[in-house]
């Protein structure tokens, strides 16, 4: 028979939980309010959703950083991978929380030792990404870190680099998600985490 006692605890656990949730939600709504929408960008019917407004605001930047980190805390992680350009802002410092060592993926003939490259597709060509060969080992557990998920190609690309090398994806994170795009549907299988999402 479950006492009296226990059920007390498992409602004070509960309503904490629900506390904790909703807290998290309006630290996000925050976090939103601070990303500047820009319309027609880069071309006509596109609506840019713009961090740098975030990046500079010193309480926007720790509260992301943070928030990212509390995704994986008392996980054990070797490494976190970012992804250039925007992903080079984050990655490191979610590294650094996490006690992780940080890997950088980059455009074509900027790693300057032997490297491991993959090509995809975009919706208008194909585009090319490099990691060095020794970065990841066999077994390593890793995180992806990057700004935006939106059609989750890049994304992939970067798993099949890093699994391609033996590495362990344990997650990938994203400050930003794009509901309306097949982002989530590129990376069925793997643990996709995002703290903004837009609808529309």
């Amino acid at each position: 028979m479950i006492s009296c006692r226990t059920r007390k605890r498992d409602r004070s656990i509960s309503n904490l939980l629900d506390q904790t949730l909703r807290l998290v939600d309006e630290i996000m709504d925050e976090l939103k309010k601070l990303i500047r929408e820009v319309p027609d960008f880069p071309k006509a019917g596109i609506n840019f959703y713009d961090i740098t407004t975030l990046l500079k605001h010193p309480a926007g930047l720790r509260q992301t950083v943070d928030a990212l980190a509390a995704e994986f805390e008392g996980m054990k992680i070797d490494a976190v991978i970012g992804v250039e350009a925007r992903g080079f802002i984050f990655a490191p410092a979610l590294a650094y929380h996490l006690g992780a060592g940080f890997v950088p993926v980059r455009k074509p003939k900027k790693l300057p030792a032997a490297c491991t490259s993959i090509s995809y597709d975009l919706e208008y060509g194909q585009d090319t990404l490099e990691i060095h060969s020794d970065a990841v080992s066999p077994g390593q557990r890793v995180i992806i870190a990057d700004d935006l998920l939106a059609t989750g190609g890049t994304a992939r690309a970067v798993c099949d680099l890093v699994e391609g090398l033996g590495g362990k994806i344990e997650g990938l994170v994203f400050v930003v998600e794009l509901e309306f795009l097949p982002g989530r549907k590129k990376l069925e299988g793997y643990d996709v985490r995002s703290l903004i999402k837009y609808q529309s």
